[in-house]
């Protein structure tokens, strides 16, 4: 091994003195660089061999290599590059081979490798990584694409690139992303060769024997993949994507016909195909010259735009009527109601527009869940407040297990400070399952705590702890003890603590809340704040370390605690706490006595 490295490292001499004899490094820096190589090199040379010793290996050299750049960049020195950097390139290279004859499977190395390429521009080497790369990974397609699109926009070769993609299909069938990628070269590549001949027509050059492929030049190619693609992966998504692909080409109308054709025989029942056709109606509409038009003009445009899309949705509704192409619907009617205009006209018929169609939607029993709380923010916005109150109310009925519904509706009425909040939380608690009602009860203290007394907030606080599940009731616990202390005071929040207590389960927070409940007060007790730490000590003593830490500062710190508590404090911990909590607490409880925490 040492013979090995010994090689290694003469082999960097030519290069070293180089560097030192054109003046990029100094003499101590080639010292500096053959220390660092050395111990690099000893690290690769070992039997269990490790891919980090590899990558710090490799990322030494390219950081190497990036200095000498900078270095030629101010000294102005561009000589001696064979001698220097190429033989640190093909040192890089095969740092590279080793590292990925090692850990094949490991495709971030091998990508890498790939970057390292792209960016010294080491072409040849490139192809054989990504050939290699291809034979060991070709479950991948997103490697397969990489690999054509270098092949097409770097080496400009169309051919190796469609020969990649042949390749890739036959591993892939039904892969769309290769289909769309292969689809979209075919365009690029009739876009330049269209390009090409429009150039060589305009010089009046004479091509000779060399022919354009007339078929290459309309899309042919594309059109063809298209069909292969369609007969082998089903949904609607594929087809619109290569329609948008195809949109990008100015040459491509023919073919775009064909998809979009294909796309109404095929999926007329596809809420996503009138989705599109309708949208295509504004797209239309902005193909047309808009110069020398006034702002009215424009605003009478897109008006007539909007309503041939609603028309077409209209159609649409009627043909599929389910709850997906209202979803549809309703989603176009408010991006274009929430888009900026000055024209208050278009802005009224875009809302005129959302609502009706929220309304159709709801009559039919298709509207989605989630849309009516955007209907509801619609009808409070624009000041229809009766006709909000019935949404929310129809909305209940519908969906009348839900919590987030019945929460939407109670937040209506309660902006709108109408008299029937009381009944509409009676109702809701009534319909809803104690577990998952918290959102609930939240609400109604939080508006009990405004609007109602002291004793029908504490009424309902009383029937918040007894009607939630038990991992929720832990929260309204916390609340009732902060609602208490604000308004009643210490005497009545020591009362509900003790009241409370009998209940489990607790809160870490809840406890924590009552010692600084405690500690506010002028005439702090040592003897209660025992009593709550003893208590949350039952319950969270065997998974929190900082509880009895706490417990100790306080023996030690309070007028009235007892310094000698804090031995059998400790010996309780060590006892109770599980696992590494033991070892956490003691490195803490050592800094407290050394005073350092």
């Amino acid at each position: 091994m040492a013979e090995r490295i010994e090689q290694r490292l003469e082999d960097r001499i030519p290069e070293l003195e180089q560097l030192e004899r054109v003046g990029l490094f100094t003499r101590k820096e080639i010292k500096a660089v053959l220390r660092r190589a050395s111990a690099l090199e000893y690290k690769i040379q070992r039997r269990a061999l490790r891919k980090e010793d590899f990558i710090n290996y490799i990322q030494y050299e390219i950081n190497l290599l990036e200095l000498i750049k900078k270095r030629r960049a101010r000294t102005g020195y561009s000589f001696k590059k064979n001698e220097i950097e190429i033989s640190i390139l093909h040192r890089i290279h095969s740092l590279f081979n080793r590292a990925i004859g090692k850990w094949k499977e490991d495709v971030q190395l091998w990508l890498s490798h790939v970057a390292f390429c792209k960016q010294w521009n080491a072409k040849h080497q490139l192809s054989r990584v990504f050939s290699s790369m291809l034979a060991i990974h070709s479950n991948k397609p997103a490697l397969w694409i990489m690999a054509a699109k270098w092949e097409m926009e770097t080496r400009l070769s169309s051919e190796n690139a469609r020969q990649l993609f042949l390749r890739a299909l036959r591993f892939h069938p039904e892969c769309p992303k290769l289909y769309q990628e292969y689809f979209r070269m075919e365009l690029m590549n009739a876009e330049k060769q269209r390009k090409e001949k429009k150039e060589f027509e305009r010089a009046k050059m004479d091509l000779g024997e060399f022919s354009y492929s007339e078929e290459i030049l309309n899309g042919e190619m594309a059109r063809i993949i298209y069909r292969d693609a369609a007969q082998k992966i089903k949904g609607v998504e594929f087809h619109l994507s290569v329609l948008s692909i195809a949109k990008l080409f100015d040459f491509t109308q023919d073919l775009q016909k064909e998809i979009l054709e294909s796309l109404q025989t095929t999926f007329a029942d596809d809420p996503l195909t009138w989705d599109y056709m309708a949208r295509r109606e504004l797209e239309l509409g902005s193909l047309q010259s808009t110069k020398h038009t006034t702002k009215q003009t424009k605003v009478s445009e897109m008006t007539q735009r909007e309503e041939r899309c609603s028309a077409v949705f209209e159609e649409a509704v009627k043909a599929v009527p389910t709850a997906d192409m209202w979803k549809y619907y309703i989603t176009f009617c408010l991006e274009r109601y929430n888009r900026k205009t000055n024209s208050e006209e278009l802005k009224q018929k875009r809302l005129e527009r959302t609502l009706s169609a929220l309304n159709k939607a709801h009559e039919s029993s298709l509207l989605p869940e989630a849309l009516y709380k955007q209907w509801l923010q619609l009808l409070l916005e624009s000041n229809y407040f009766e006709k909000a109150t019935e949404v929310a109310e129809a909305a209940t009925k519908r969906f009348s297990l839900s919590v987030e519904t019945w929460q939407m509706r109670l937040q209506v009425l309660i902006q709108l400070k109408s008299d029937d909040v009381t009944q509409c939380f009676e109702e809701a608690i009534k319909h809803v399952k104690s577990k998952g009602t918290l959102p609930i009860w939240t609400l109604w203290v939080e508006w009990s705590e405004g609007t109602k007394s002291k004793e029908d907030t504490e009424a309902v606080y009383q029937r918040s702890l007894h009607a939630t599940a038990h991992a929720e009731s832990v929260t309204m616990k916390e609340k009732y003890l902060d609602w208490t202390y604000r308004n009643s005071g210490y005497k009545k929040v020591r009362r509900v603590f003790t009241s409370l207590c009998e209940n489990r389960p607790f809160s870490l927070d809840f406890f924590r809340k009552m010692i600084q409940i405690e500690k506010e007060q002028e005439s702090c007790k040592m003897l209660h704040l025992r009593e709550y730490y003893e208590r949350a000590l039952r319950d969270f003593g065997s998974t929190d370390s900082d509880l009895w830490l706490d417990y100790i500062k306080e023996e030690l710190s309070h007028p009235q605690g007892k310094p000698e508590n804090c031995g059998s404090i400790h010996w309780r911990a060590m006892k109770m706490l599980q696992g590494d909590l033991v070892e956490d607490f003691v490195s803490k409880y050592t800094l407290l006595q050394t005073g350092h925490l």
